[in-house]
């Protein structure tokens, strides 16, 4: 029986890391872990540990491991002693597959592995493919996602890399798709482009989760726009400290990134605000800090606390969605958190109210901060984010 596309690919890479990008029904998922269950099959009784790891555990538990044990089933290698439950683990062939959520840092983070396999990469964070990787030894590791992120970690930190190995497919390489499921992924290229792209072509995408998923890159703030004032982060050992000024123009909100910087004391930070040549320009600051506030005042510059509240944030995202975003084209740390900034999701999937903390915020917060001191009654009345 012709296996899918991905199955052929990761058997002939001799690649240490394995990338395989691909839309929905492809064959990535069940390829790799009919190669990990063969494996230990050419390779047995050698003790390794193979991870095969996904963001949460009930995504994994319905994904992944049902598909592993599916496999085993079908090629006769299944027994229920061998199968630890509780512990989410099974031996094969004198071999340990563990399946591990990064929701549970004590195991992930912990453990020692020989090989990984990462379901749905894009899903993890930067820190947990960090973690993870530290932790596997000069073995191959394998993700597979689909590519719903335009931006990535894993196009940043991954593919760069000279012992990797980049794969792209489509359902159109995975022989065992039945017709109706074919017609019905291809109805996608009228429904939804954007879905199309990514689950029909395996292309990049835009993900639903991006708060701000349309702003505008500039290379100048306009002259007739009007600085309102310039929004301070503290950070100091590993958040940096985040300056950005922001300007208005009616509906349109302009913003220039001019600090992002870790290590920096009150005083560094003022010797910085004289060098960008603010003086007494307004600067509104994390209401958090009421000692950095005060000795930047006591320093000399105009620097107010922002307001605070239990919506605080919803209320600054909000403010910011309202107006049409530019943003100066030498701001690269703040064109980072925008393209990385998103709803947190729930364990099934389904979007929340409110930021994820990933650590891409800090330059956003600074923006925020002065959206919520000066244009918190300014109501447009429509939603600038397509």
């Amino acid at each position: 029986m012709k296996n899918a596309t991905t199955y052929y690919q990761a058997k002939k890479s001799k690649a240490r890391i394995q990338v395989h990008q691909g839309g929905t029904r492809s064959g990535k998922s069940w390829s790799i872990l009919q190669i990990i269950a063969e494996w230990c099959y050419t390779h047995q009784n050698w003790n390794h540990v193979i991870t095969i790891c996904r963001k949460t555990l009930p995504a994994l538990k319905a994904t992944a491991m049902r598909d592993f044990l599916e496999i085993l089933d079908g090629a006769g290698w299944y027994d229920v002693s061998n199968h630890n439950r509780s512990d989410h683990t099974y031996k094969l062939f004198g071999n340990l597959i563990e399946f591990v959520s990064v929701d549970q840092p004590q195991k992930y983070r912990g453990r020692k592995r020989h090989m990984l396999f990462l379901n749905e990469a894009n899903e993890l964070s930067r820190e947990d493919w960090r973690q993870l990787i530290l932790r596997t030894a000069p073995g191959p590791i394998l993700l597979d996602y689909n590519p719903s992120d335009e931006f990535s970690w894993i196009y940043d930190e991954v593919l760069p890399r000279e012992d990797s190995e980049f794969f792209q497919t489509t359902y159109k390489d995975n022989p065992h798709l039945p017709e109706e499921l074919i017609r019905e992924i291809e109805l996608l290229k009228t429904a939804d482009p954007n879905y199309w792209r990514v689950y029909g072509l395996g292309e990049r995408g835009t993900s639903p989760a991006v708060i701000f998923p349309s702003w505008h890159g500039v290379d100048t703030i306009p002259d007739n726009a009007k600085l309102i004032a310039h929004g301070l982060d503290f950070g100091y050992t590993n958040d940096p400290t985040a300056l950005v000024s922001v300007y208005n123009r009616g509906h349109e909100l302009f913003m220039q990134s001019r600090l992002y910087q870790t290590g920096l004391t009150n005083l560094d930070i003022g010797d910085k605000l004289t060098e960008l040549g603010i003086g007494r320009e307004p600067i509104v600051a994390d209401s958090a800090e009421p000692k950095s506030i005060e000795e930047l005042h006591r320093l000399g510059f105009s620097v107010k606390p922002s307001k605070k509240g239990p919506d605080s944030v919803r209320i600054g995202i909000d403010i910011l969605r309202r107006h049409r975003l530019h943003v100066t084209n030498d701001s690269g740390d703040l064109i980072k958190e925008l393209r990385n900034y998103k709803w947190q999701t729930d364990k099934n999937g389904q979007q929340l109210n409110r930021p994820e903390s990933s650590g891409w915020d800090h330059a956003i917060d600074a923006a925020r901060y002065v959206c919520q001191n000066y244009l918190a009654t300014n109501k447009r009345g429509k939603y600038f984010i397509s």
